[in-house]
Order: C-alpha cells, then structure tokens, then sequence
C-alpha cells in the first residue's frame, strides 16, 4: 500500500509539469506570459536571481517556479532550479531526479557541484539543484553567509536562477532567502487564499525589503475564464 501511495504521488507531481509534458497547450502558454512578463519588468533591472513563494501551503508555488523554469529553458537560457523548500521538498519529484544530495549538502560542504545540481532528461539548458536531506535548521542555512556565496558563484554559471521556497506564513525562510534575490514571486490560489493572507505576507517581505515583482493567480477554473491559468493537484 505504501507502494502504491508513493507511486501516486510521483505520477502527481510529474503531471504537474505540463510545459514539457505539453508545450502548445492553453496552459502553457499561460506560463510563457508570465516568463514575457517577468522579461519586461528586467527593462530598468536585471533579474537573474529569483524566488517563489505563497502565503499558505498548496497553493500552487512549486508547480508554478518548475514550469516557469521550463519555459525559460526552452527559450535557450540556461537556467538553474532550485529547492530551497527545506522542510517540504517536492522538485526533485516533480523534475525527476535524486535527492541523494542537494542544496543542503552544498551548503554544508558535504558536495561538490558537479555531484549536487543535476541536469533534467526532459528539457535542454535546464538544470535542478534538488534540497538535499532535510536539516535541523532550515533558516540558519538559507541564511547563511555560504549561502551568500554560493548565489555569488551560481550566478557566473546560469543565465537565470530560481527558487523554490517555503510559504510565507508558516516559516521565515522564504524572507531570508528573498532578500538575496533579485525578486520574488507570489503565488496565490483562487477560492482558497485569503486577502488579509496576501496582505499580511507582503508586509512580511516589505519588513526584510523583499522586491515582490508580481502575483499569480492559480486554481481558476477553465471553464470561467477561456485559456486560463489552472491546476487541479499541485504542491
């Protein structure tokens, strides 16, 4: 049985990346919108370091960062996704790859490079830094000084760089990692995130001069607004 449920989710996760599953779809397009709309907004300042995020858990954050890094590979850039998720990883689900090391073992120094960031079977110019084992402290790392040199370094190396980060609400991580970006991204859910939640993380980013460059809108049903941006089971 426990089998099966693991099967289940893994078939979950990999469905949920439908710009490789189904590039010409309506729904990929969608992703591509928002990948130009990230693009114009880089007009005054270059974004190459950037985060995603929500309020709440399951809300769509991490199928939204994975398929927008799928669209920005597909586009010729080389492009690194990250998990920095620490306490709830599901890239290297969704990606398809091991979790044997990951960014917790860069940061830690028990990996190299070469032996923690992966490349995908899927998609060409697109490589995936899973999280790694899970650590006892998620936020000191993230906050590390390492850290700091580590985005230094991956930033010679990558075209652009994004990660996925916990929900705003629950941990303080994603306001410690978005500080150390160039910009970070809001996910919100239709019919389940609540406005004073939206309000009440934008604050929290503000306090630690997050730059939140925009919001997406996920869970809204197709058959209410023609090629809309919707998700039946994501994380």
């Amino acid at each position: 049985m426990r089998k099966k449920k693991k099967q289940k989710v893994l078939d979950s996760a990999r469905k949920n990346l439908i710009t490789a599953l189904s590039p010409k779809s309506p729904i990929s397009e969608q992703y591509r919108t928002i990948r130009t709309n990230i693009q114009f907004s880089m007009i005054d300042k270059e974004l190459k370091v950037l985060a995603c995020t929500s309020a709440m858990p399951r809300e769509g954050k991490s199928t939204t960062i994975a398929n927008l890094a799928v669209t920005h590979a597909q586009q010729g850039q080389k492009t690194l996704l990250i998990d920095a998720d620490l306490r709830r990883p599901t890239m290297h689900q969704i990606m398809e790859v091991k979790n044997q090391y990951g960014l917790t073992s860069l940061l830690t120094k028990k990996a190299t490079l070469q032996m923690a960031i992966l490349p995908t079977s899927r998609v060409n110019y697109l490589h995936v830094l899973p999280a790694g084992p899970i650590p006892p402290n998620p936020s000191e790392l993230l906050g590390s000084n390492m850290m700091k040199v580590l985005i230094s370094v991956l930033s010679n190396e990558y075209d652009l760089i994004l990660f996925d980060t916990p929900p705003v609400l629950a941990v303080a991580d994603a306001q410690i990692l978005g500080s150390r970006c160039d910009g970070i991204i809001i996910v919100i859910r239709s019919h389940k995130t609540e406005k004073k939640e939206l309000v009440k993380a934008k604050e929290l980013l503000d306090r630690t001069n997050v730059n939140v460059i925009g919001v997406v809108l996920n869970g809204v049903n197709q058959k209410d607004v023609p090629y809309s941006y919707y998700y039946g089971d994501d994380t």
